[in-house]
């Protein structure tokens, strides 16, 4: 069973975060982290409070609790995805900041050279968020926006996220079934 890494950061957008965590915990091992200001988006944009994030197979992690499992380059995971990801948190990432969990989650996953997917939400993107961006790409890192595709008809909220993260789960390696491969 792969195992996994979802962090919900402080940019609007949960909804990402949300229905990848509903399409991974079945068939795989999952750790949420949700920082302060995500738990307050997850309230205000879906009515959910972060203890929607437990059950089998899965581990929710406080965000201001650093020494932990998954904070340590011995624990292995397939990947980490900070879905979405606020520009505070991309900044302080970029410049190898580790003030809480989530950062240091993902400071262990680049240096440890493990796939690390960042979801920014935000637009328009700043001189500083796209250096920012690209120190953590040049790092190894994969940035992919949360820019759905109409190409294949959505025509709803929810098939505009399904898009996202099935390329979310698609760079995962994860099988998934939200979005039919594009056939021309």
């Amino acid at each position: 069973m792969k195992r996994f890494v979802i962090a919900i950061t402080g940019a609007s957008g949960v909804c990402y975060g949300k229905r990848l965590f509903d399409s991974l915990k079945s068939q795989s091992e999952v750790h949420v982290i949700v920082s302060d200001r995500g738990a307050e988006l997850l309230n205000i944009e879906l009515g959910i409070k972060p203890s929607y994030f437990e059950g089998e197979n899965v581990t929710l992690h406080k965000a201001t609790k650093i020494n932990t499992s998954i904070a340590s380059g011995s624990y292995k995971v397939d990947g980490m995805v900070i879905v979405p990801a606020s520009m505070g948190t991309v900044g302080r990432v970029a410049a190898g900041v580790s003030g809480n969990l989530i950062e240091r989650v993902a400071d262990v996953m680049m240096k440890e050279k493990r796939k690390l997917i960042v979801v920014p939400r935000e637009a328009p993107f700043s001189t500083i968020h796209l250096k920012n961006l690209l120190t953590l790409d040049q790092a190894g890192a994969l940035i992919l926006p949360a820019s759905p595709g109409f190409y294949q008809g959505q025509n709803s909220v929810e098939s505009l996220v399904d898009f996202v993260v099935a390329r979310i789960m698609d760079q995962l390696g994860v099988e998934q079934d939200l979005m039919p491969p594009y056939d021309v």
